[in-house]
């Protein structure tokens, strides 16, 4: 690795206009930039309607290369985006979420100080529409086992080296919710990965959101993910070693995304399963469970009432808003 190296980042687009900027502020403003790392910046858009166009063209001076055009989804998009690509370090952000102050700094000097990483991921936010802070996703130092466990990391907060790509290809195209997951365990069954403790990005809660608006399609395609690594040699072994807590963890996050998507009756018969086959990780999200019963039972009152609550809860630990960029940039970009 060179003493600069190269960061390529890539941001899939479309529609995303009310936040595209936010966006793109994150990844131009970085600090270390030009100091501690180059970056090759491309942004890829579905032949956006909503003025996302103008807004890249307003930036075109920092881009690498950027088009807009129909796809075919957000893999085909990022795959344009990195087979484009020179960097030795690889990203993608979504036109909705944010990086952190630092966050490619310490991801370039993690890469360099261990050229055995083939990726490298941290711990994340979750935000609102406003930009108020909902959570804080933090992680473990997970691999190739966990994720077939189908413990899921945030997208935003990861950085692969972009060698790993010739070694186990570019995102598979035929998946379109669960695309990130399936690479990150084609890349952990090939090179090493690292968790770091720092918080890296931000991912944005919305309504329009594909994992709210397509929650359905993320539990359909877990199931599909799992029935495609038992196929791949180097994996079937590993989960068949590991089966309890593989299906365990798999009918665990299809409960979720039913539940996410107006299915409680769905969600609890995937609860059941995730309660036969691991016991000690599906009581850790009892509380979900117990609301999917009651939404279950009390329908669309119960869930209205439950987002109002909801809301209460993120006014209170939102208080303070994500503004990690002088807004008089935002104003007046560069």
């Amino acid at each position: 690795m060179s003493i600069r190296p190269l960061v390529s980042m890539i941001t899939p687009s479309y529609n995303q206009a009310a936040y595209l900027e936010q966006t793109i502020h994150s990844v131009i403003y970085q600090p270390g930039l030009g100091e501690l790392f180059d970056l090759e910046y491309i942004i890829v858009d579905g032949n956006s309607t909503d003025g996302s166009q103008e807004i890249i063209q307003k930036y075109q001076s920092h881009l690498a290369w950027w088009v807009s055009e129909k796809d075919r989804g957000q893999a085909e998009a990022i795959n344009k985006g990195l087979r484009r690509a020179n960097g030795q370090i690889v990203a993608w952000l979504n036109s909705d979420d944010l990086y952190l102050p630092g966050a490619i700094a310490e991801a370039v000097q993690i890469f360099a100080r261990d050229p055995s990483l083939g990726m490298v991921f941290g711990d994340a936010l979750a935000i609102d529409e406003q930009g108020g802070i909902i959570n804080r996703w933090s992680f473990g130092n997970w691999g190739l086992r966990e994720f077939l466990r189908f413990r899921i990391i945030c997208q935003p907060a990861v950085f692969l080296r972009r060698s790993v790509f010739e070694e186990v290809g570019y995102l598979d195209e035929s998946y379109h919710y669960m695309l990130d997951h399936q690479l990150w365990i084609r890349v952990a069954a090939h090179s090493q990965v690292q968790h770091v403790s720092s918080l890296w990005a931000a991912a944005r809660q919305h309504s329009r959101a594909k994992n709210v608006i397509l929650a359905t399609g993320f539990s359909d395609e877990i199931q599909r993910l799992y029935e495609w690594a038992l196929t791949q040699p180097y994996l079937a072994g590993k989960i068949a070693a590991d089966r309890q807590k593989v299906l365990g963890g798999m009918y665990r996050l299809r409960a979720r995304y039913a539940l996410d998507g107006g299915e409680p009756r769905s969600a609890l018969q995937s609860y059941a399963k995730a309660l036969y086959y691991d016991p000690p990780y599906a009581l850790k999200h009892w509380h979900r469970m117990i609301y999917a019963l009651i939404y279950w039972m009390g329908g669309e009152r119960i869930r209205n009432l439950a987002e109002k609550l909801n809301r209460k809860r993120r006014k209170k630990f939102g208080a303070a808003f994500l503004s990690p960029f002088p807004s008089k940039e935002i104003e007046n970009p560069k």
